[in-house]
């Protein structure tokens, strides 16, 4: 591959930007700009990597690192990096967000790692479209952008001119994701192996936990669930749960999916997996003694349901995730 004029990506300031997520990625672009120099398929850095942020209150957004500024041009993407304080407030966001529509309007990419797709929603662009961001911050995003299919399984959602990453080390991924865009497939593996990180391609299902929604309000619902965490991995039935609830089982069922967004199966068998991935971590248990431990008789169905939530069979979140 080729490369003409250098490629902007921007990585944006915002107030409490994790500043370790900003430096990785200029040093991780850094590396991709050796390793197509090396290549011998560019002749000069193919990227070029600017930090942009608010010139004062109520100030224009302005470059205040820049590795290659004789060249006024907008920037190919803009990044909004993590957060380690809460999620940004829609007054805070608004001056960024307009800036970010307006570079965006004219064919720019627009990019954001875990609660930097607070700010990426406030700009009005993810309407309708799927994203995601930390599993930890799921309730929070669904309540403030509830026009917005998120997706918290999934490590990095592209959709082309919009590009979201979920937790706060996945700008690893990210970064890589970018480079692979504009640089090609083999300079993003030699990038990756020069860093000593893996290439995309991890889901965040891997290393999220089931959270369980109890502050919906239904308190019927409520002591349902506060027995089924009691029984641990023990089955209970329909008309039990409806029984212990004090409500007909039609609407107990109707009830408790709005409330925790899962049917009773799909509940009871977050339950037993949250615990499997505990005793897959820390026992020496075989797959088929932490089926039986979590309450299934039939392996097989064990890890079709392991696979199905977590996204990788038992025997490689154990080559993964043993302590």
């Amino acid at each position: 591959m080729a490369f003409g004029d250098p490629i902007e990506l921007g990585l944006v300031l915002y107030p409490d930007a994790q500043m370790a997520a900003v430096l990785g990625l200029t040093d991780l672009f850094a590396v991709a700009n050796r390793t197509a120099l090396r290549r011998g398929e560019a002749e000069i850095a193919p990227l070029r990597i600017s930090h942009w942020c608010q010139a004062g209150p109520g100030g224009a957004m302005t470059r205040v690192f820049d590795t290659g500024p004789e060249r006024a041009v907008e920037p190919a993407a803009l990044i909004l990096p993590p957060s380690l304080a809460d999620p940004i407030e829609p007054e805070q966001a608004a001056p960024y967000a307009a800036w970010l529509r307006s570079s965006h309007a004219p064919g720019g990419t627009l990019v954001s790692v875990c609660a930097g797709a607070f700010l990426l929603g406030e700009t009005g662009l993810l309407a309708g479209r799927t994203a995601t961001t930390h599993w930890g911050l799921s309730e929070r995003f669904a309540s403030r952008f509830p026009d917005v299919r998120l997706d918290i399984d999934r490590l990095i959602v592209d959709e082309g001119d919009i590009v979201t990453a979920g937790g706060l080390m996945a700008w690893t991924d990210l970064g890589l994701k970018l480079v692979d865009r504009y640089l090609g497939s083999e300079v993003m593996l030699e990038t990756a192996r020069v860093l000593l990180v893996d290439p995309p391609g991890r889901e965040q299902r891997y290393y999220s936990t089931f959270v369980p929604r109890l502050d919906h309000g239904d308190k019927a619902v409520l002591q349902a669930q506060h027995w089924l965490h009691a029984l641990g991995t023990e089955d209970a039935s329909l008309e039990s749960l409806a029984s212990r609830a004090c409500l007909e089982e039609r609407t107990f069922l109707r009830r408790f999916r709005k409330a925790t967004g899962l049917t009773t199966t799909e509940y009871q068998q977050q339950l037993k997996v949250n615990k499997a991935r505990e005793l897959l971590q820390f026992s020496a248990l075989s797959a088929d003694q932490v089926a039986w431990e979590v309450g299934y008789g039939d392996p097989g169905a064990f890890r079709k349901v392991f696979v199905r939530i977590v996204g990788l069979s038992p025997a490689e979140y154990r080559r993964r995730f043993h302590a």
